[in-house]
């Protein structure tokens, strides 16, 4: 057969399988790994199944077989670990799906769920790895890598909110600074009266943003309670798993699922793989990345590293002022940093308290001194 009858043959092919299941062009091959679910092999070869119906070319590794899914045989769990690692070395398919994967400091992967008040889709960044040994840092990048994973996902423009976590302020700070530097992005509203990019729970259930920042042991919990909220947490029915590992320079797709992933979820994860293989995951996180650097990322980094213990925090032990009613109040300070903050404003001679507000910590003064404490607070890197 010549090189124009094989191609002949191979596009009367796809539309064959176009017509059968309604997925045109390239069937990304992705592998699964079956065995050490808590719901047995069976649950993973009907995922396996239900995702070959949508185009994706399945290679199931473990013991059972089925029609319109390539078996890979092994042994046991650790075998097949083995194998879908070797497979993907070796470019024999173009990603896959597993229960568990040692991801190198600085990949983390985006999570995707469907969330229960409007049914509304969201990337959480990030749901397990970890995208730097620094808290803040990571949630930088996972702003970065939630948006490379958003846009291959089909989100053209994406919005990024920021969960009200320990380090939310500093992280919106630095984001606002990559912005200003030239990285287009979008920051997400707040359905909260008060507004804002800092999401809370409200919009977690909302998916008030495309894309929810935090850390990924917070973005873990967050993705296994909106997965299985339906079911009583044994079993993860909707949503689209934790996502794939994304890192500068790294080009191995892999995305994560847990024991706990019901078949709908884990067909889901398939498909997730096999459109981010069609839509050139590493080329779209090769821009971002150039993007982002460009608009002055390390240098943001480098700079939250050299101020990260403020000039303010010191052993010395500073005597409040005389009080006074604190009717004005400075939100966006870390909670760690707010007794530093409160005592830089007494050394300053201006009376101060720390709170809690529902937006996150707070500190306080009186209105005349608002203005005073402001600068100083701005000035010394606790406000943006």
């Amino acid at each position: 057969m010549s090189n124009l009858e094989k191609t002949i043959a191979k596009t009367f092919l796809e539309m064959a399988e176009g017509l059968e299941n309604g997925s045109y062009g390239i069937r990304p091959k992705i592998a699964l790994t079956g065995m050490g679910s808590e719901h047995g092999e069976e649950n993973a070869m009907a995922a396996a199944q239900m995702a070959a119906k949508r185009g994706v070319d399945v290679y199931y590794i473990g013991t059972l077989e089925a029609e319109g899914v390539t078996t890979v045989k092994v042994s046991d769990a650790d075998e097949g670990h083995r194998k879908m690692e070797q497979m993907v070395e070796n470019h024999e398919v173009d990603g896959a799906v597993t229960m568990h994967f040692p991801f190198p400091i600085g990949v983390s992967t985006v999570g995707r769920v469907v969330t229960p008040g409007k049914g509304k889709e969201m990337f959480i960044a990030n749901t397990t790895g970890t995208s730097s040994a620094d808290r803040i840092e990571g949630m930088i990048k996972n702003a970065v890598y939630g948006i490379i994973a958003a846009k291959t996902g089909g989100v053209e423009n994406p919005t990024v909110g920021i969960l009200n976590v320990d380090g939310a302020r500093q992280t919106e700070m630095a984001l606002r600074q990559l912005q200003e530097g030239g990285y287009d992005f979008r920051f997400a509203e707040s359905g909260r009266a008060d507004g804002g990019a800092v999401m809370r729970g409200n919009d977690v259930l909302q998916g008030t943003p495309d894309i929810l920042v935090t850390d990924s042991l917070t973005g873990n919990v967050l993705i296994k309670m909106l997965s299985a909220y339906t079911t009583g947490g044994s079993f993860e029915a909707t949503g689209y798993g934790y996502g794939p590992g994304i890192g500068k320079g790294y080009e191995k797709l892999i995305l994560i699922i847990s024991r706990a992933s019901g078949a709908p979820l884990i067909a889901n994860a398939l498909e997730f793989a096999a459109q981010l293989v069609r839509g050139k995951v590493f080329d779209v996180a090769q821009r971002e990345f150039d993007k982002a650097e460009k608009a002055g990322l390390n240098r943001i980094l480098e700079a939250r590293k050299a101020s990260a213990k403020p000039a303010a925090a010191t052993e010395e032990t500073v005597k409040a002022p005389p009080a006074e009613p604190v009717t004005a109040s400075i939100p966006g300070i870390e909670v760690m940093d707010l007794e530093d903050a409160v005592q830089l404003l007494w050394k300053a001679g201006i009376y101060a308290e720390s709170g809690m507000g529902c937006t996150g910590p707070l500190v306080m003064m009186s209105e005349a001194n608002y203005g005073r404490s402001l600068e100083i607070l701005k000035k010394a890197g606790y406000v943006g």
